[in-house]
């Protein structure tokens, strides 16, 4: 459907059907008003018109925010950012079991606070924060609460009426939809600046012609996440305990960061003491593996994870830790060949690093 949807011809008209076919959609795997969805490029230009459009919309000379140390980059620059034009934010620390505590959040509450920002569930760990909770202590203090729910949505039931949420980032391709759409969630009546600016579109949230493939395809994505949320996520909690449980049983000297904590079904983050993480990664992909040893949207970085420093673990850990993410097409038979690589990759790096030999004697 090539038309514009916003045109007002056949063909536009044609297109405009399909963008509100997967706007319904989309708001179905949220559980909110269609009304209530903008699409945008994914979950960073997401971030940035919830935390920018609604601090920028007030007017006082002085304005607080609120979020988290173990948020995404796409949260932290943003936030960054409005510290550049005077804002003052505070950054909350996660505890060592990579989850916030409500309690910090209310003691970080000042008369001035217009948002708090915090994810659903981190990209690193999998950790999923207690955001009922959090919701509840934003209304009572009359504050905005935007969720990064990057991580989540898909993986976990999320029902944005009973969070208690006022905005919620999406992206597409943590669905399986294509790479460059994404939705925000904003809660009828939520006072939200644009922060780009042109025509009319999203209801005057987000101008630009609309991707109406990228709305179809998420729609389509959320309608099948939905369709399999459940019985899926059981599936793929499955084979990450699988995981957890192989390399632990063949790696000595290993653990699993975040692990008492309530996680998303898809995620495990993984020590492999003297290592490092990088040179896991390469010999790993080379066996036909994908794994990660940070944010993909810190890849090249040099720095140990700032997710993995927040919660306490010392640089060499950090930078010795590897991030899984399963998938709907992984397989047992797949994870047990991860497995495998994992244990003969960490087995060929530890002969060659003098640092293991340290950890081993001091081990023992």
């Amino acid at each position: 459907m090539y038309g514009n949807a916003s045109s007002i011809h056949y063909y536009g008209q044609l297109a405009k059907q399909r963008l509100e076919m997967g706007r319904r959609e989309t708001a179905s795997l949220l559980h909110c008003d269609p009304r209530e969805v903008v699409f945008l490029s994914g979950g960073t230009e997401a971030d940035n018109l919830a935390i920018l459009g609604t601090v920028r919309s007030r007017t006082a000379s002085k304005k607080h925010l609120i979020t988290t140390t173990i948020e995404h980059p796409a949260v932290l620059n943003t936030c960054r950012e409005l510290e550049r034009e005077g804002v003052d934010v505070t950054y909350v620390q996660a505890g060592p079991n990579g989850v916030v505590y409500p309690a910090d959040i209310r003691n970080a509450l000042r008369p001035e606070t217009v948002l708090i920002s915090a994810m659903h569930a981190n990209n690193e760990l999998g950790t999923i924060q207690p955001i009922e909770e959090i919701a509840s202590i934003a209304r009572e203090a009359g504050v905005l609460f935007h969720v990064d729910g990057v991580q989540a949505a898909g993986k976990i039931p999320v029902d944005v009426r009973s969070l208690g949420v006022d905005l919620y980032s999406i992206s597409g391709h943590k669905l399986h939809a294509p790479k460059g759409i994404g939705a925000l969630y904003v809660k009828n009546g939520t006072r939200l600046n644009a922060i780009q600016f042109g025509g009319r579109h999203e209801r005057e949230r987000r101008p630009g012609t609309e991707n109406v493939p990228g709305a179809a395809a998420l729609g389509r994505a959320a309608a099948v996440a939905v369709e399999n949320l459940e019985a899926e996520s059981a599936r793929i909690a499955s084979l990450r305990d699988r995981l957890e449980q192989g390399i632990l049983a063949r790696v000595p000297d290993c653990g699993v960061n975040g692990r008492r904590s309530p996680r998303t079904p898809n995620t495990t983050n993984i020590f492999f003491d003297g290592l490092e993480g990088e040179a896991m990664v390469i010999s790993l992909d080379l066996k036909g593996f994908a794994v990660s040893s940070g944010s993909a949207c810190s890849s090249g970085a040099v720095e140990p994870s700032h997710v993995l420093l927040a919660i306490g673990l010392s640089r060499e850990r950090a930078r010795a830790s590897l991030r899984f993410s399963l998938g709907h097409s992984n397989t047992e038979e797949q994870v047990d060949a991860l497995i495998g690589a994992v244990a003969e990759s960490a087995a060929q790096l530890r002969k060659l690093s003098p640092t293991y030999t340290a950890v081993a004697v001091a081990n023992e």
